[in-house]
């Protein structure tokens, strides 16, 4: 019998969970996303339960304090730690698990972005990874010095840019370039060493970086985004789409967009997975699921749930009463956003209060959400993994670590079971948990050495000598 198509999995930790009251749950640390016994906890879970990687999102700012009506004082995700100095203290502890950390292209440089991300796939044996955003927050522009977020097009037009220094200056040294040899005294070979010397319309960097070849020559990167700019910087850089759509044939619809641009920049299918965020509240029973569910929902409280409402672009319903329906909007009124329109749009088909409405959004409207036993979201999950929708998932737990413990617990087992997930890592690096090629530097590759040969440690400088 032929073996199963097995799925990838990342685990997402947003401080101490995606749902808006995790903070509130009595077996969740309010203060957890400070402590780093908290994260030592989560990474080993996640080495537990034989993920892929462990991701971080960021945004880099306290968001929309000069909106009082988004009550962010209620929010736990508003603190938390700069990513990349987190992994490096987590690739300590953690032996096998990838390590993803955000950063900006809009914001950051790609010299500093390729000496953190460099160094943290040398302090992990290459285990990482890195997400690139765009942006689209105003508070991190101000941060940054910006009035506001820059336009789209010139973002999109920094982002490629962008990856392609950053992936020029991990290209730089040749495999073999630091031979640190005692006996004639040579530490680094110049003749193996490429200057970059970019000039661009964005940066201009000497290079080269000064790191010796990382293990993985280019740590795996991933994006995420809809519109045509973000599917087509992910169609030409991106190993990894971290997707948001929560309807299969949504989901479907995205995974053959992006897929379908990846012959244009020279690049197979398999070159790119697809893992759309998941939110699960798993049971051994279906209504130990929903009461893991409804508690939490019970813990938004009115003032939050009105400020999440007005995050959305609703209309302000304090004052109104919440267990009444949501009154019709007012003349020559609209709402503005994909979130916000459907939310309202539901609530109206099924008659929802408000109180029904802000914690509908409040429960993760915005995710993918499974609630129900092992086996019913690993139904799920394999129908998106099967029926072209998904080459895995990034879980995004509600309460964190104990949703995860949960997911390792009882999905995991089930998912083994079924063939369509690892029982024990098979490789070392993030390149080969998700099962992507080895890379090879573009000297090597203009060498004309056929790629399996140009991978291979040591090959740049047989191609300089021979070709």
């Amino acid at each position: 019998m032929p073996q199963r198509r097995q799925m990838h999995l990342g685990l997402s930790i947003a401080n101490i969970g995606y749902h808006h009251a995790a903070w509130r749950h009595p077996d969740v640390p309010a203060d957890g996303a400070m402590r780093f016994e908290h994260y030592r906890r989560c990474a080993r879970l996640a080495e537990e339960g034989r993920f892929d990687l462990i991701f971080l999102a960021d945004t880099a700012s306290v968001r929309a304090l000069d909106k009082p009506a988004f009550a962010r004082e209620r929010e736990h995700e508003q603190v938390k730690h700069e990513p990349l100095a987190l992994m490096a203290a987590l690739a300590a502890i953690t032996t096998r698990v990838g390590l993803v950390p955000t950063v900006s292209s809009t914001y950051a440089e790609p010299y500093n972005v390729a000496r953190s991300v460099g160094a943290l796939d040398h302090l992990s044996h290459g285990r990482a990874g890195w997400n690139l955003v765009t942006g689209f927050c105003p508070d991190e522009a101000r941060n940054y010095g910006w009035d506001g977020v820059p336009p789209p097009d010139t973002r999109y037009a920094r982002a490629p840019e962008f990856l392609d220094v950053v992936q020029a200056l991990f290209d730089g040294w040749d495999d073999d370039a630091v031979p640190r040899d005692k006996a004639s005294g040579v530490f680094f070979d110049r003749t193996k060493m490429h200057m970059l010397d970019h000039r661009g319309r964005f940066f201009k960097i000497r290079g080269p970086l000064d790191l010796p070849p990382l293990p993985q020559r280019r740590p795996p990167v991933f994006t995420a985004g809809t519109s045509e700019e973000s599917q087509e910087l992910a169609a030409k850089f991106a190993d990894v789409v971290y997707a948001g759509k929560v309807t299969l044939d949504d989901a479907r619809s995205y995974y053959a967009s992006v897929k379908g641009r990846l012959a244009r920049y020279g690049r197979t299918p398999e070159e790119l997975l697809i893992l759309p965020g998941i939110m699960t509240y798993v049971g051994r029973t279906r209504q130990e699921a929903q009461d893991k569910f409804d508690q939490l929902q019970e813990l938004l409280t009115p003032e939050h749930g009105l400020g999440l409402l007005a995050t959305y672009g609703l209309p302000d319903y304090s004052g109104h009463d919440l267990d009444a329906p949501v009154p019709d909007l007012p003349a020559g009124v609209e709402v503005f956003g994909q979130y916000a329109s459907v939310a309202l749009a539901k609530a109206r088909r099924e008659g929802l209060s408000i109180r029904q409405l802000y914690q509908m959004i409040g429960g993760g409207f915005w995710s993918l959400r499974a609630i129900g036993t092992a086996a019913d979201i690993a139904d799920l999950m394999e129908e998106w993994v099967t029926t072209g929708a998904a080459d895995g998932f990034n879980l995004q737990p509600p309460c964190v670590p104990i949703s995860a413990e949960d997911f390792v617990a009882l999905v995991i087992p089930e998912l083994q079971r079924r063939g369509l997930f690892r029982r024990e890592y098979e490789g070392c690096t993030l390149r080969e948990h998700l099962g992507l090629p080895p890379a090879i530097s573009r000297h090597a590759r203009a060498s004309g050495l056929p790629d399996e040969l140009a991978a291979m440690p040591g090959t740049a400088n047989v191609a300089r000598r021979h070709g």
